[in-house]
């Protein structure tokens, strides 16, 4: 009986699969948990297919001398519902992208130039590293925190896919050190003293 009903399952999901061939994202509405709506099909052009940003390097003049641009469903709306997108990351020498977090999806890095010391840290608190030279590829499974960091003395670039249109971001920094959670809870929380906290609330642009 239960194979039966899985066959009938499959069915159906492929029927609906294929009703549809694309959901180019209308980003004058509102995004959803699902995505953007659905674009009218009238307006589509090949423009909502096509992506030229990646091309650019990113600007590194910043606190963590990294840069990401991304190709995801809000810049581009043609991966809408289609769980996929993609990033380029720029890290100057010295860049570091701290510890972050994708909740939407997993994320495949390929390194195209310089060197990438990136790793992640399981649920069991394995942590997973390695430092990356050009043409190598390293994954971090949805949700867990990792991190990279340029391994080298001059710029390296890399290429990020992820299996989803909107992947998300939370950096563990900025979370902990870049809001207005008053300093005592920080400290309760995470076992620093105040002084530590507050010298990082300055630094990332935290209160409290």
């Amino acid at each position: 009986m239960i194979l039966p009903l899985f066959f009938i399952f499959c069915l159906f999901s492929s029927s609906h699969a294929a009703v549809q061939d694309f959901c180019v994202g209308d980003l004058k509405a509102p995004q959803g948990p699902a995505g953007y709506s659905c674009k009218d099909p009238s307006k589509v052009t090949v423009n909502d297919f096509v992506f030229s940003g990646l091309g650019i390097p990113g600007n590194t003049s910043n606190l963590i001398k990294a840069a990401v641009t991304p190709a995801f469903a809000a810049q581009f709306p043609g991966v809408n519902g289609l769980d996929i997108s993609s990033a380029r990351l720029d890290l100057a020498p010295g860049g570091v992208v701290p510890f972050h977090t994708h909740p939407g999806g997993s994320e495949i890095l390929v390194v195209v130039q310089g060197r990438i010391c990136a790793g992640f840290v399981s649920s069991a608190n394995t942590v997973y590293f390695k430092t990356l030279k050009k043409g190598d590829i390293m994954v971090f499974p949805q949700g867990l925190l990792h991190f990279q960091i340029n391994a080298g003395g001059s710029v390296a670039i890399a290429f990020v896919s992820f299996s989803s249109a909107s992947p998300g971001l939370q950096i563990l920094d900025y979370a902990l050190f870049g809001n207005n959670l008053p300093t005592e809870l920080v400290a309760a929380t995470t076992f620093l003293d105040a002084a530590q906290i507050k010298k990082l609330k300055g630094v990332l642009g935290g209160t409290g």
